[in-house]
C-alpha cells in the first residue's frame, strides 16, 4: 500500500529551479533511503512530504503528492495537521531548552492530549530506546544527554503526536559510530509502526537500513543551473547489486560523489 504516490514533483526557490520532474511512492510500514551527492535535491524532496519547505518565503511546490490518496497541497489541507501526521528528525539533535519530560510532552500538549501524559511520554521513551537510560533524569534538562541520546529523544519527541510518518534528514550524521547503529537500529524496530523516509550521504547505511533506495543525482538545466532529480529508484537490493542507470552505478561504486 502507498503512503505517498509522488508525480511530476517540481521544486522552486524564487526563479531557481531545486529539484525537477520527481515521481515516486513510497510504500506502507518501509524504509525508504534517499541518496546522492550533495546539492541534488534529496532533503528539499523530503521536506514537501510535510510541507516544510511552506516556510520557506520563496518556494514554490508544483506537481503532486498524494498522503494516502489525498492531495497533500490541496486547498483544504492544513500544513499543520500534515505536520502532526508526518513527523520529521532533524540532522543535528535539537532538543528544546526543556526537561527531557516536558520535550516528550510539548507536543501533545500543544495538540489538546487528554490521556495520561505520564505514559505517553513512558511509551514514548520507550519506543525510542531511550526510558531506560532516562526514567530517573526526567525532570533535567535536554541538554544534559549526549548527542545520540538526544537525537533519541527528538525521535521520541516525534512519535509523542502518534504520527504516521517519520522524515530522518541524515539522522546519524552528526553522531560517533555506536550511536550511529543505535539510531539504525532503532529505525528497524520502529518501521513496524511507522513509514520512514531517510535522507543519507551514507550509502552503507542506506544499504543496511532501507528496503527501498532513490538515487538522485544533479543536472544542468537550461540556464546552466545546477538542478536535482531522480535517476534511479528501486528495492535497495537492485539499486546496490544491479542499478540499472550508469549513472546510479558510478555512484554506488565510488566513481563520482
Amino acid at each position: 500500500m502507498n503512503v505517498f504516490s509522488v508525480h511530476d514533483l517540481n521544486v522552486y526557490y524564487s526563479d531557481f529551479h531545486a529539484v525537477r520532474d520527481v515521481s515516486v511512492d513510497v510504500k506502507e510500514h518501509e524504509i525508504t533511503a534517499f541518496i546522492g551527492p550533495s546539492g541534488c535535491g534529496k532533503s528539499t524532496v523530503l521536506r514537501c512530504f510535510n510541507r516544510m519547505n511552506d516556510l520557506i518565503e520563496t518556494a514554490r511546490v508544483e506537481g503532486e503528492i498524494k498522503y494516502h490518496g489525498v492531495d497533500l497541497y490541496g486547498g483544504e489541507v492544513d500544513p499543520v495537521q500534515v505536520r502532526r501526521h508526518i513527523g520529521m528528525v532533524f540532522q543535528k539533535p535539537n532538543p528544546f531548552p526543556k526537561s527531557i519530560y516536558d520535550n516528550v510532552a510539548f507536543g501533545p500538549r500543544i495538540a489538546g492530549f487528554k490521556g495520561n501524559l505520564d505514559e505517553l511520554v513512558e511509551s514514548s521513551l520507550e519506543r525510542a530506546a531511550l526510558w531506560d537510560e532516562v526514567k530517573d533524569i526526567l525532570d533535567q534538562s535536554a541538554f544534559a544527554l549526549s548527542g545520540g541520546q538526544q537525537q533519541r529523544l527528538c525521535i521520541a519527541r516525534a512519535i509523542a503526536t502518534s504520527p504516521d510518518v517519520l522524515l530522518m534528514d541524515e539522522p546519524a550524521s552528526a553522531l560517533d559510530p555506536i550511536a550511529t547503529l543505535r539510531i539504525e537500529e532503532l529505525m528497524h524496530e520502529l518501521k513496524g509502526e511507522y513509514t520512514i523516509i531517510i535522507v543519507t550521504h551514507n550509502m552503507q547505511q542506506a544499504a543496511r537500513v532501507s528496503d527501498r533506495t532513490a538515487f538522485f543525482n544533479v543536472s544542468l538545466n537550461e540556464q546552466g543551473q545546477r538542478t536535482g532529480q531522480l535517476v534511479e529508484f528501486d528495492e535497495t537490493g537492485l539499486i546496490f547489486t544491479n542499478p540499472k542507470e550508469t549513472a546510479t552505478e558510478d555512484y554506488i561504486t565510488g566513481r563520482f560523489g
